[in-house]
């Protein structure tokens, strides 16, 4: 059975970049576009940036990479008409084939077949391209109460998607989709609620100025 190698960094083609779940959040992706354009002309710039959150991809069969991590930059990349990209390559599973492949995926928690309702799906329903990757406000919600500081960033697999399910069940899509600044005052409370205490990077209630703690 082929053995997972120590994180690596590789220039691959985007063109080679397949997803590793459903959905993404569309205002992310939207979010991340605008940054690369902001750093088109200042290189170096631009280069910190995409290392600064790395594509982190398993290779498979075929000459794909499968995206693990940052499907958002990913897309981003590939919208702007970016060639290729510096990667984290996580693990080599080329040599295995399909259906070992996808055996192996699942065990190592690498894939997450869940839609933009949160129902789980079988494995034939994940796209082939990144670009038919189907938009989920509510991973959108999470990613901007995370960077607003609403919980911290953590190594769980799919953490972001645990998030949006919380506040899935929680606030009413209408408000995400048309008032997201809204939505994410709501959530941004929501997040520091103790019902969401098991979930990762949880900051809980944080003590007012002046009080100890």
């Amino acid at each position: 059975m082929a053995q997972p190698q120590p994180p690596r960094q590789e220039s691959i083609e985007i063109s080679r970049l397949r997803p590793t779940q459903l959905t993404v959040g569309m205002l992310e992706v939207k979010r991340k576009r605008q940054r690369l354009r902001e750093l088109e002309r200042r290189p170096s710039e631009l280069v910190a940036y995409i290392l600064e959150t790395p594509i982190h991809v398993v290779l498979g069969p075929s000459q794909n990479a499968y995206v693990i991590d940052h499907h958002h930059l990913a897309l981003a990349l590939l919208k702007e008409n970016f060639e290729s990209a510096p990667m984290e390559i996580e693990a080599d599973f080329s040599e295995l084939d399909v259906k070992e492949f996808w055996e192996r995926m699942q065990v190592e928690h690498y894939v997450h077949l869940f839609n933009a309702k949160g129902k789980a799906k079988p494995l034939k329903s994940l796209p082939k391209s990144l670009r038919r990757l189907k938009d989920d406000p509510y991973r959108s919600l999470a990613g901007f109460v995370r960077v607003s500081g609403g919980y911290a960033k953590t190594d769980a697999p799919f953490a972001e998607f645990q998030w949006a399910d919380y506040f899935r069940n929680r606030i009413d899509k209408e408000l995400v989709t048309k008032k997201f600044d809204k939505a994410l005052s709501k959530a941004m409370k929501l997040a520091k609620d103790e019902d969401a205490s098991n979930l990762p990077g949880y900051l809980g209630q944080q003590p007012k100025t002046g009080e100890k703690g």
